[in-house]
C-alpha cells in the first residue's frame, strides 16, 4: 500500500472537498461531495455527538445515497452548514427524487469550538453561508491544518486541525480519510514531540520523528485545552469527526462496517479516545466506481481506512498554523522550542 498522488481523500476518483472558514470567528466548515451520489453510512463511538441525518444512514433505513457530507465547527449552530449545502445542491437540481421534486441529502457532524478565542458574538448564524461556500469551493486540492472545519480545533496539548491521507492498495482500490481533529485526548505522547500515530507514518508526512522510545506512556497527560477554556469538567467540548471513502463498490451495510473499522484509526492516534465527552464519529463512503469482490476485500479496505485516519489526525496537528488569539500553540511552535 502506498499513498495516492495527493495523499488526500480526493485521491479516491470522483471525490471532491471544499473548505470555508472565518478567521475572526475561528471556525469553519468542510464539505465532501461528488458529481454523482455517494453510498454512505456512519458509526458513532463518542458519547456526545452532534449530527444531522445520521439516522437515515443506518443500514435498515430507506435512503442509501447522499449528495454531500458536511463537517463543521460551531457545535449545534454548525449543523446549519448542512442547510447551506442543501441550498447549493437544490440550485443545481440535485437530490433524492420525490415525485416532481428533489430533496438534497446532506448528513453532517459538528465539533465544539465555541470557547477557542474567536468572536462568537454573531447576530445571524454564520454556518449556513460557510456551508454553501465550502460546497462551492469543492475541488481535488484543498488546504489542511488550520482550514475548514479544522480552523478552530484544539487537542489536549496543542492546536488541532483538518487532516487527510490516502492509500492505494495492490489491487488498485483507493482509500482515503478526512478528519477534523478536536479531541479531548492528546495526539502526541508525553513531551509533545512524538505522535501516537508514528508507527503508521509514510514518507515523513508528519515530521518523520518516529515513535516515542519511552515506556509506560498510557497515562493521560494534563489537558491544556481544558485549562485554557476554564472548563471544570475537561471532558466537555471535544470531538473528532471524520469521513473515510473508497472507490470500491460497497453496499450501505458495508459502508457502515468501513466506518466501524476506521474508528481504530482514532484510537491509535488519540489518547484517550471515544470518551463520554467526545462526539467521535466516522462516515463511511463509497463512490461505487470499482467493482471488486467486496466480501473478500472488505477487511483490507477497513484496515487501510483505519491507517489513513490515524495518519490524517497526525497530519492535521502537524500542519496547523498559528493565528490571532490562539489559546494553545501549534505543534510546530512547540517543536521549535524543543529544538532550541
Amino acid at each position: 500500500m502506498k499513498p495516492g498522488t495527493r495523499n488526500l481523500i480526493t485521491d479516491v476518483p470522483g471525490v471532491l472537498v471544499g473548505n470555508a472558514q472565518d478567521d475572526g470567528l475561528k471556525s469553519g466548515t468542510t464539505v465532501l461531495t461528488s458529481d454523482q451520489s455517494l453510498t454512505a453510512s456512519v458509526h458513532v463511538m463518542g458519547g456526545a455527538p452532534g449530527t444531522r441525518e445520521t439516522d437515515l444512514l443506518a443500514p435498515d433505513k430507506s435512503v442509501a445515497q447522499v449528495d454531500a457530507i458536511a463537517l463543521s465547527g460551531g457545535s449545534a449552530f454548525g449543523l446549519d452548514a448542512c442547510s447551506g449545502v442543501s441550498d447549493a445542491l437544490r440550485a443545481q437540481g440535485r437530490g433524492y427524487p420525490v415525485g416532481n421534486t428533489k430533496v438534497p441529502i446532506v448528513p453532517g457532524a459538528i465539533l465544539f469550538d465555541l470557547l477557542n478565542g474567536g468572536n462568537k458574538d454573531w447576530a445571524e448564524n454564520p454556518y449556513r453561508v460557510l456551508g454553501r461556500s465550502a460546497f462551492e469551493n469543492a475541488a481535488q486540492d484543498f488546504a489542511l491544518g488550520t482550514a475548514g472545519a479544522g480552523t478552530g480545533t484544539l487537542t489536549a496539548r496543542q492546536k488541532g486541525g483538518l487532516g487527510s491521507a490516502s492509500l492505494v492498495l495492490e489491487n488498485g482500490i483507493t482509500v482515503g480519510a478526512l478528519v477534523a481533529a478536536n479531541p479531548m485526548g492528546s495526539v502526541t505522547t508525553p513531551g509533545d514531540k512524538h505522535f501516537w500515530a508514528a508507527p503508521f507514518e509514510i514518507d515523513a508526512e508528519f515530521g518523520g520523528l518516529g515513535s516515542d522510545s519511552q515506556v509506560g506512556l498510557g497515562l493521560p497527560v494534563p489537558s491544556l485545552k481544558a485549562q485554557a477554556m476554564h472548563l471544570i469538567e475537561p471532558d466537555k467540548g471535544n470531538t473528532t469527526i471524520a469521513i473515510v471513502a473508497t472507490d470500491a463498490a460497497l453496499s450501505k451495510p458495508q459502508c457502515q462496517r468501513l466506518a466501524v473499522a476506521a474508528h481504530d484509526g482514532i484510537a491509535r492516534a488519540v489518547l484517550p479516545a471515544h470518551t463520554p465527552g467526545d462526539g467521535d464519529l466516522v462516515f463511511g463512503v463509497s463512490t461505487g466506481a470499482r467493482a471488486v469482490d467486496t466480501e473478500a476485500q472488505l477487511g483490507l479496505i477497513g484496515h487501510a481506512a483505519a491507517l489513513c485516519l490515524s495518519r490524517a489526525i497526525a497530519r492535521a496537528v502537524y500542519l496547523a498554523t498559528p493565528s490571532d488569539k490562539d489559546l494553545l500553540p501549534c505543534w510546530s511552535n512547540l517543536r521549535s522550542e524543543q529544538s532550541e
